[in-house]
C-alpha cells in the first residue's frame, strides 16, 4: 500500500460520513446484504460504497465468505477510528443542545449494583433538581466489583462508569486510555437491624458472632474476603452461611425484617439506615479500603452535562466520608 500522505487530495474528497456509516453498518452486521436491509437501501449500493472505500484508501477492508463478511486488519483499524469521528460528532450536537437549553440534554452512565442501589440515586437526585430536562440512562450490572470497566466504557456507550475496585487505586496501574478518579474509599462494617439483640451492645467480639445467621457474599468477593481475613485474624473459620448473596436490596430487607447479620459497605449501611433501620455493630475489622471511582475514556471530549453529573457526584461522595463508628453512635 503506498502511503497517503496527501489526505486533502487523494483521501478527502472522497470520503464521506454517509460512507463511513454504511462501512460501520457491514462491520457491525457481518453481511452486506443485512447492512442493506438495516439501512433501507439495495444491497448493490452497499456493495459500491465498500468497493470505492477500498480504492480510495488502497486496502481491503473486509475478507469475504459464505457466511458474509469480516474486516480485515485495515477494516479494523479503519472502526475504531471512524467510531471516535462519530462519537465526537454526537458530542458537538449534544454540546450544542446544551449551549442552546442548559437545563437539557442526556448522558449514559453504567454502575455496578451495590452503587446503583444507593449511592447513584443519590446522585441523580441532586442533579435533576438542578437539571430536570436532562434525561439519563443508567445501566447497572450484577457484579459486586471490577478491575477493569466494562467494554461499554470504550466502545462509547457510556460517558462514564461508576465502579468499586477490588484492588488498591494505583493511577500506574490503570490503562493509559482511562481516566479514574477515586470520589471516596468505602469501608466494610457488619450491620443488622435495630430490632437484632446485638444492635445493643457496646462492644462485640467477632468470635461472638461465628453462630449467628450470616448473610455472606460469594468467596473471592472484596465483601467476603474482608470478613474471612477478620475471622481468620482471630483464629476462626468463616461462619456458615445462611443465605450467600450480593443483592443490596435483599440484604438490607432481610436484615431490617429478620434475624440475620451481614458485612455492607458503610456507604450501603448509611444510604439505607433510616429506610431499614440498621445499625453498624461494634466490631473491630481490618482496615480494607474500597475505592468507589468514576471511569471515563482518555482524549474523550466529554459533554457539560457529563461534567455536571460528575461534580454532582463529588459532592454526594463528601458525605460519606468518614468513621462508620462515627456516624452511627
Amino acid at each position: 500500500m503506498a502511503r497517503l500522505t496527501n489526505w486533502e487530495t487523494q483521501i478527502g474528497p472522497r470520503l464521506r460520513l454517509r460512507d463511513l456509516h454504511v462501512f460501520y453498518m457491514v462491520v457491525e452486521q457481518g453481511s452486506m446484504a443485512k447492512a442493506a436491509v438495516e439501512l433501507g437501501i439495495f444491497q448493490p449500493a452497499v456493495s459500491d460504497v465498500i468497493a470505492n472505500l477500498e480504492h480510495a484508501l488502497g486496502v481491503r477492508l473486509f475478507d469475504r465468505g459464505p457466511q458474509g463478511v469480516e474486516p480485515t486488519i485495515y477494516g479494523q483499524a479503519l472502526v475504531k477510528r471512524s467510531l471516535a469521528a462519530f462519537d465526537e460528532l454526537r458530542q458537538g450536537v449534544r454540546d450544542i443542545e446544551f449551549l442552546s437549553d442548559p437545563t437539557s440534554g442526556e448522558l449514559r452512565i453504567g454502575c455496578v449494583e451495590t452503587l446503583s442501589a444507593t449511592l447513584v440515586p443519590q446522585i441523580i437526585l441532586r442533579f435533576s433538581k438542578q437539571y430536570p430536562r436532562v434525561v439519563v440512562h443508567a445501566d447497572d450490572w450484577t457484579a459486586p466489583a471490577v478491575e477493569l470497566p466494562q467494554p461499554g466504557l470504550r466502545d462509547r456507550k457510556y460517558d462514564l462508569v461508576l465502579v468499586r475496585l477490588v484492588k488498591p487505586f494505583s493511577e500506574d496501574h490503570w490503562p493509559d486510555d482511562l481516566n479514574v478518579e477515586c470520589i471516596f474509599k468505602d469501608q466494610l462494617v457488619v450491620a443488622t437491624g435495630s430490632h437484632n439483640r446485638w444492635a445493643r451492645r457496646r462492644k462485640i467480639d467477632l468470635a461472638e458472632l461465628i453462630n449467628e445467621p450470616w448473610i455472606l457474599a460469594q468467596p473471592g468477593t472484596w465483601n467476603y474476603n474482608g470478613i474471612a481475613e477478620a475471622f481468620k485474624a482471630r483464629g476462626l473459620d468463616v461462619p456458615k452461611a445462611s443465605l450467600v448473596s450480593v443483592s443490596v436490596g435483599l440484604r438490607t430487607r432481610l436484615l431490617a425484617n429478620g434475624p440475620f447479620i451481614a458485612a455492607l459497605p458503610n456507604s450501603v449501611l448509611q444510604l439505607n439506615r433510616d429506610h431499614y433501620a440498621l445499625k453498624a455493630l461494634p466490631v473491630d475489622l481490618p482496615d480494607r479500603p474500597w475505592p468507589v471511582v468514576i471511569m471515563t475514556l482518555k482524549n474523550r471530549t466529554l459533554s457539560p452535562v457529563v461534567q455536571r453529573f460528575i461534580d454532582c457526584a463529588r459532592e454526594v461522595a463528601k458525605s460519606l466520608t468518614g468513621s462508620p463508628r462515627d456516624r452511627n453512635r
